[in-house]
């Protein structure tokens, strides 16, 4: 992918701009679109069609076609950029009714047909065929002037187009200048596209740099700094960008988010994943529609639901609902509301900075994800415009986030109109901030399954956790920030489940069961109390393993070390309130992603420090630096792979960059009391890769004059390193397993393919049979084996581990109290038993039956 430059046009001066289509010339604000009728994408004229022919407005290189061929932008001598949209939202019409003529990058001449396409299909199939025509690019040229409403034909001239940058008539030089723009052409293979998160790690990205970049699709353009303005492109997975940066650092910051967008973020997609034509989303990944569906009771008094975070739950309904903000009439001083406006946007801001210190990681990323929302220009310059209109600062904050609102719905993705929800959450905050009111507030009876049409981010994190029992809404989504604070909190959770849950009234006792995807309205007494009976018991249970802040054994005496599965110093103050004998695996990567630069020796070193102290000696396994594949870092760009899992990831990424890999082992050995942190080395596949790395250990150890032995050990994730696990153990000090990676290397699933994520599952004979060898060479060398995956935290893997061998599990700190009640009332016998039974299962279906019918013995 090459850069190409846009110099300063020598001549000519002006450019006359002819009609493209036959039909009628009117103003922009007449088309049913605010983002082009606002000008928000680019001044200019529009024209509703009566032919079936686009021709080119002028002499140019078509710089862009979209792929369904409803688009195109052509790039004019001296660099201005013209787009001709046919119709409004016919992105979603997924090409039918049009025939590109041109090719992307072939020059056209004044007239030259450029797409062909029918005009019946576009008056039923879009909401208008209103066509506008824009200039894209006004940091040079302006609109010198536009014709009068009327009739049009092909050739008649609409507008004329002026070069800014010099005198009319005065020869400008093309010029080598950081002014220059640079273009880069990016195919998108993120599997949602490019929703907020995303958006929020490009705007990071481009800010971090002596530039300013815009993203153009399909005629569309977006500035970076503003992440709404880039959710409202839609960019869906196989869409090809140009990023446009002009700048001091226009190529340094080109460079960083082509390579970052080619990562995939963590989300990219499999190439077998199929694209739905009509509206580039991914059929099986719109799981939940953000609109009302009619939905009824079944005979025997269940509502069916979409799963958005897991558990069993029994409470009274309590409806949850939140007036409408009163908005005031304002001063009527544009400048007095204004500088209000800006003035909460401030303290919003302070205040949710503030809620991020300390917060656990999922909510710490939300309120980030706000935090950046709450920066967005684009917002911030509609609501100013509003105010300057004669709004006041509410009035113009609502006005702006009803344009954002509008947008993400009519892109035609579930996912974007699932972030519908942060948008409203962010309106909320600042109009009650306005008037000084509480956004959130609501007071919760004890033992509420809460009820709404939806919930906001916010208002979940101000109800009371404790009194919160389960939430079922009749909107939502599974992939919404709220599921993934419901989910963080362990709060079971139920979303479009539609209309019949208005239906249930106010205090109703309910069974919440997540597991079955379901409510039940009408449960027996006997049913109820099963389930109350189940709750408590694992209430009491986690109740006593956090009091019981000691070793962790078996019922008949066997030593199982419980660990947490660490990602920040919140993470490791929960998991020391949870009775966490250490931590298992700390993920550097939280320090390396998400940054225009790696993190220096001295700020690694005291993040670590800052853990090891949190745990008060306890044991600290930092895993070395895992990115690539789905952890991609905007500082060390990789070139996108067909398949990152087999590629360039892990201790791989490390080896390559030894610089990366000295400068990390350093700030670990620099923690004190030494010999507290242990380092783990990630995704290992030969016995030469941990050598390596002990190398780098020995030196720098050496270096810093440490005399005690530094312990490294090793990550069992591929099945070439579970296969030959004795080997290692004559070398390794220690090996932990990581399933989740385990699992799908064994299985030939990648786990971020939808057509077979249903099929991922540990519990797999072929893994576990893996497990065992694993414990066994471990054994073998003299050293203990641990679990720092997702099995670690199922309470029916837990008993199937012990018994397969493995001495130390590394949960989720919210599971670790679950897991030390669970393996003290465990037989180790008899949970070898329960192993040899499950290696003889013919599928994780079988082995998950067996697993349930003794956790029911058990009474887990």
């Amino acid at each position: 992918m090459s850069a190409t430059r846009a110099n300063a046009p020598v001549e000519p001066q002006r450019i006359a701009v002819a009609a493209p289509l036959d039909g009628w010339l009117g103003p922009l604000d007449e088309i049913p679109d605010p983002a082009f009728a606002s000008g928000m994408v680019g001044d200019g004229v529009a024209i509703d069609p009566t032919g079936s022919v686009l021709h080119a407005p002028c002499a140019g290189v078509i710089a862009a076609i979209a792929a369904t061929g409803h688009a195109v932008t052509l790039r004019l001598e001296g660099g201005a950029e013209l787009l001709v949209h046919l119709g409004v939202d016919t992105v979603a019409m997924g090409g039918r009714g049009f025939m590109p003529l041109v090719a992307q990058d072939q020059s056209v001449a004044a007239g030259e047909p450029l797409i062909r396409f029918d005009l019946d299909a576009i008056v039923t199939g879009a909401p208008s065929a209103m066509t506008p025509v824009l200039l894209l690019s006004a940091e040079e040229w302006t609109l010198e002037s536009k014709r009068e409403p009327g009739p049009v034909t092909v050739g008649d001239v609409v507008m004329t187009l002026r070069h800014i940058g010099a005198a009319a008539g005065e020869a400008s030089q093309p010029t080598a200048s950081a002014d220059d723009e640079l273009v880069r052409e990016v195919s998108v293979l993120l599997r949602h596209g490019i929703h907020a998160r995303p958006a929020a790690r490009l705007r990071q990205v481009a800010t971090s740099f002596d530039a300013g970049v815009r993203m153009e699709i399909a005629g569309k353009s977006a500035s970076l700094r503003s992440p709404v303005g880039v959710l409202a492109l839609g960019v869906k997975l196989g869409d090809r960008i140009s990023l446009h940066a002009r700048g001091a650092q226009a190529a340094d910051v080109l460079d960083a988010l082509e390579a970052l967008i080619a990562s995939g973020m963590g989300e990219l997609a499999h190439a077998d994943e199929k694209i739905d034509e009509k509206s580039g989303v991914e059929p099986a990944r719109v799981t939940a529609s953000v609109l009302r569906r009619a939905t009824a009771i079944a005979a025997d008094g269940t509502l069916a639901g979409v799963v958005a975070a897991p558990g069993v739950a029994v409470g009274q309904a309590v409806r949850y609902r939140l007036g409408e903000v009163e908005v005031s009439a304002g001063s009527g001083d544009a400048a007095t509301e204004r500088a209000l406006l800006d003035e909460t946007l401030a303290q919003l801001r302070l205040k949710i900075a503030a809620e991020s210190e300390g917060a656990p990681a999922h909510a710490a990323s939300i309120l980030s994800a706000h935090a950046v929302m709450l920066e967005d220009e684009d917002l911030l310059a509609a609501a100013h415009e509003a105010i300057a209109g004669g709004a006041s600062a509410g009035q113009g904050w609502r006005v702006a986030i009803g344009t954002q609102v509008e947008l993400l719905l009519r892109s035609g993705d579930a996912r974007l109109a699932e972030r519908v929800d942060d948008m409203r959450d962010l309106e909320r905050q600042v109009l009650c901030a306005l008037i000084g009111g509480d956004a959130a507030g609501f007071s919760l009876p004890e033992n509420a399954v809460v009820i709404a049409e939806d919930l906001l981010p916010s208002q979940l994190m101000a109800l009371d956790p404790q009194r919160l029992t389960a939430i079922c809404l009749v909107n939502g989504g599974p992939t919404s920030h709220v599921a993934i604070l419901a989910a963080g909190l362990g709060v079971p959770m139920l979303v479009a489940m539609g209309t019949a849950l208005d239906g249930i009234a106010d205090g109703a006792v309910l069974v919440v069961d997540a597991a079955a995807a379901r409510i039940e309205t009408d449960a027996s007494e006997e049913r109820i109390a099963r389930v109350r009976q189940q709750l408590a018991a694992l209430a009491a249970r986690r109740a006593a393993a956090r009091e019981a802040k000691g070793p962790c054994h078996t019922a008949d005496g066997t030593r199982i070390e419980v660990f947490a599965n660490l990602g920040s110093l919140a993470d490791a103050r929960q998991a020391m309130e949870n009775g966490a004998e250490g931590c298992g695996l700390l993920r550097s990567e939280f320090l390396f992603v998400e940054r225009p630069q790696a993190p220096s020796v001295a700020e690694q070193a005291e993040t670590y420090q800052a853990i090891a102290d949190a745990l008060e000696g306890r044991p600290l396994i930092v895993r070395l630096l895992d990115i690539g594949g789905d952890k991609p870092a905007p500082f060390l760009p990789i070139p996108a792979e067909e398949n990152p899992a087999l590629g360039l990831r892990g201790i791989r990424v490390c080896l390559a960059h030894p610089e990366l890999l000295e400068q990390q082992v350093e700030a670990i050995l620099r923690v004190r009391p030494a010999g507290q942190c242990r380092i783990m080395v990630p995704m290992v596949a030969s016995l030469a890769e941990l050598r390596a790395v002990r190398a780098v250990v020995d030196s720098v150890a050496l270096r810093l004059g440490l005399t005690e032995p530094v312990s490294l050990g090793i990550m069992v994730e591929t099945p070439a390193a579970a296969a030959t696990a004795d080997i290692f153990a004559r070398e390794a000090d220690f090996l932990s397993i990581g399933t989740n990676d385990l699992t799908q290397y064994t299985l030939a699933m990648d786990r971020g393919n939808s057509a077979v994520a249903a099929d991922i599952d540990g519990l797999h004979p072929a893994v576990l049979r893996l497990i065992g060898l694993t414990c066994e060479g471990g054994s073998r060398g003299g050293r203990w084996t641990g679990v720092c995956g997702s099995l670690a935290s199922d309470p029916m893997a837990v008993p199937l581990l012990l018994g397969l061998g493995v001495a130390e599990l590394s949960a989720t700190p919210a599971q670790v109290p679950d897991i030390k009640a669970l393996v003290a009332g465990l037989q180790i016998e008899r949970c070898r038993q329960l192993a040899a039974d499950a290696l003889e299962c013919a599928s994780a279906g079988e082995v998950r039956e067996l697993m349930r019918k003794f956790l029911e013995e058990q009474g887990a």
